[in-house]
């Protein structure tokens, strides 16, 4: 006899990207940033480990929610925090979805939005991207209570235009998430239709642009009354005191994230045209991470598990590769790697495919 509820013991879990417990390795599979997070970061921290930390932080990180509002242009209470964009997610599910009641989102995309929607015993309605990665115009027609997109996409980058999210954010009934997770490595953005449809809610991460992963830090900008209702449902003390404390002083310093954000997507640019050299499929990304699609005589599997052998993690989706953007280092390494594994002949590759 099981204890759990019926839909948690049928449902399999959010399988994450493989973090590997030893060193050595070029990892290019989780989409981390590859460059440190701002020295203010690291001195705010400093001034802050120590004997504050026996205290309980702000339950609504107070200093992350007015500088947000700050950066849009936006109040507070139009902001929550949560601990990772993940967290907000979360919250999302829990306050606008019932028992089965659908979700709706775009596929391929962010392999957690169903794992949610199973945990609150919710279903789905998957519609699949055209194409051209282009807004499926399906999606409007759902009917559902929560819609979400992924902008940039994951796994594949690519963006809807603002304008495109305002039209479908009209078309619904519910409620609308747009997960900018990797903005800040576009060109545009949607946080500003906030202010014209009561129905959108934007989150962001400091995880990518900020390289903040290991602090776990996002929030969500919407209208006040949704976040007034979500703060009821987030957990008392969802941000931890240092992670608070990370956040205001990376948005202290904008400009740092930006540099290094330009830095990523000049390395992007470099990776693509080597991917395009080697005769991959690649589509054009907005993100920190390209995603190609593997043709030849090898299959996607097989170059994941060679490269997996010589110490560099990439993620495979199907007959493609996703490949964080790393230092211009990481990625000659990358590069030469991909040249030896496509030109020696055909080995017997151990490892195990990591999907998601």
């Amino acid at each position: 006899m099981s204890y759990f509820r019926p839909n948690v013991e049928a449902m399999s879990g959010y399988v994450p990207g493989e973090q590997p417990q030893g060193g050595g390795f070029v990892k290019l599979n989780t989409n981390e940033n590859p460059y440190p997070p701002s020295p203010r970061v690291v001195e705010a921290l400093r001034k802050w480990i120590g004997p504050k930390l026996r205290l309980y932080p702000d339950p609504n990180a107070t200093a992350v929610r007015e500088r947000v509002g700050r950066l849009f242009d936006v109040s507070p209470d139009r902001v929550i925090v949560g601990n990772g964009s993940d967290d907000i997610l979360t919250i999302v599910y829990r306050s606008f979805v019932e028992p089965g009641e659908v979700v709706a989102y775009p596929t391929p995309t962010y392999s957690l939005y169903p794992t949610l929607a199973r945990i609150q015993g919710a279903r789905v309605r998957e519609v699949p991207f055209p194409e051209d990665f282009s807004l499926p115009c399906e999606l409007s027609e759902t009917g559902t209570k929560l819609t979400l997109l992924s902008n940039p996409n994951s796994p594949t980058g690519t963006v809807v235009p603002s304008d495109e999210v305002s039209r479908l954010a009209e078309s619904l009934d519910g409620i609308l998430v747009v997960d900018e997770a990797y903005v800040d490595f576009a060109e545009s953005h949607c946080v500003d239709l906030v202010k014209r449809h009561d129905n959108v809610v934007v989150t962001r991460s400091f995880s990518k642009s900020f390289a903040l992963c290991g602090l776990r830090l996002g929030y969500a900008v919407a209208d006040e009354t949704l976040v007034a209702g979500m703060l009821k449902v987030k957990d008392s003390y969802n941000v931890n005191r240092l992670a608070a404390v990370a956040g205001a002083a990376a948005l202290d310093d904008i400009e740092y994230m930006r540099e290094n954000a330009e830095r990523i997507k000049r390395t992007r640019a470099r990776l693509a045209a080597e991917l395009e050299r080697l005769e991959w499929q690649v589509r054009p990304s907005q993100a920190n991470f390209v995603f190609a699609r593997v043709t030849g005589s090898r299959p996607a599997k097989h170059v994941y598990e060679e490269l997996k052998q010589r110490k560099i993690l990439v993620r495979h989706f199907g007959d493609s590769l996703r490949i964080t953007v790393g230092t211009d280092e990481e990625i000659d390494t990358l590069i030469e790697s991909l040249r030896d594994v496509l030109t020696a002949g055909w080995g017997s590759p151990e490892g195990e495919t990591v999907h998601g």
